[in-house]
């Protein structure tokens, strides 16, 4: 497929391998800026991988071997000088929500101080923009030193998404945010996300199909490590999606 030189993220050709496991087959697609890029496919189809290679975490896992090309703003990913200014960059919101074993302040504030901020005023703005960002300040502004471990499972992944933000990224990937919270919390993250566009470009990795055609601006469809199809929402979700696969998936005929 055609790739849109001027996509904030290019991939061509994208190949993982777990060792012998060809996990991503040469994949092919870009994403532009402020949009929000939906990913969805059955389980093994390479969806947490594909964003792994994006930020390179992908890094960590032994005998994890990456072919073909990333780029962001057209730099080559596996050809950065400083990877955690990469993953500053792009920012990752895991499945589970993970808080770090500290208050809800210092959950946010942390990435800032590890960036070298120590102004006060400055951290307690940022600690601030992004807890409302992420739709959790008025529940937890009178208690910030609370520890973020004990918030309810909804309020911590809205506070895994505000320390996402708390870098400043550019690009913010979710892999299935909503797995373990309730449709209420869900639909309030995912106002969340329409929000969050007008600043950042969103990749959004899910298994509700659903959720893609609400969310997102175009979806992509992967199966066993292979592109099906891309296109606008409007046609991946039609009666007549380009691939006949694609309309199986989505109408529920295997998964």
């Amino acid at each position: 497929m055609a790739i849109d030189p001027r996509a904030k993220i290019e991939v061509e050709g994208l190949r993982l391998a777990y060792g012998h496991r060809e996990a991503i087959r040469g994949v092919s697609f870009d994403v532009q800026a402020n949009e929000i890029l939906g990913i969805i496919g059955p389980a093994q189809s390479g969806k947490t991988s594909l964003l792994r290679c994006l930020n390179r975490t992908i890094d960590f896992v032994a005998g994890a071997h990456v072919t073909g090309t990333i780029r962001v703003d057209g730099e080559d990913v596996r050809r950065v000088r400083d990877v955690f200014d990469l993953r500053r960059r792009i920012g990752m919101v895991a499945p589970l929500p993970v808080g770090l074993p500290m208050s809800i302040y210092d959950n946010v504030a942390f990435a800032p101080r590890c960036a070298g901020i120590t102004s006060r005023g400055e951290l307690d703005g940022r600690v601030e923009r992004c807890l409302r960002q992420a739709a959790l300040w008025d529940e937890v502004k009178d208690r910030l030193g609370s520890l973020g471990t004990k918030l309810s499972g909804g309020q911590q992944q809205r506070l895994t998404i505000a320390r996402a933000l708390s870098h400043e990224p550019e690009i913010l990937c979710l892999d299935e945010f909503s797995i373990a919270i309730d449709p209420v919390t869900t639909m309030r993250i995912e106002d969340v996300l329409r929000e969050l566009k007008r600043e950042v470009t969103i990749i959004l990795v899910t298994n509700l199909t659903q959720q893609a055609r609400r969310l997102a601006d175009r979806t992509m469809f992967l199966m066993a490590g292979e592109l099906v199809e891309i296109g606008p929402n409007a046609v991946v979700f039609s009666d007549a999606p380009a691939q006949r696969k694609t309309y199986e998936y989505i109408s529920g005929l295997f998964g």
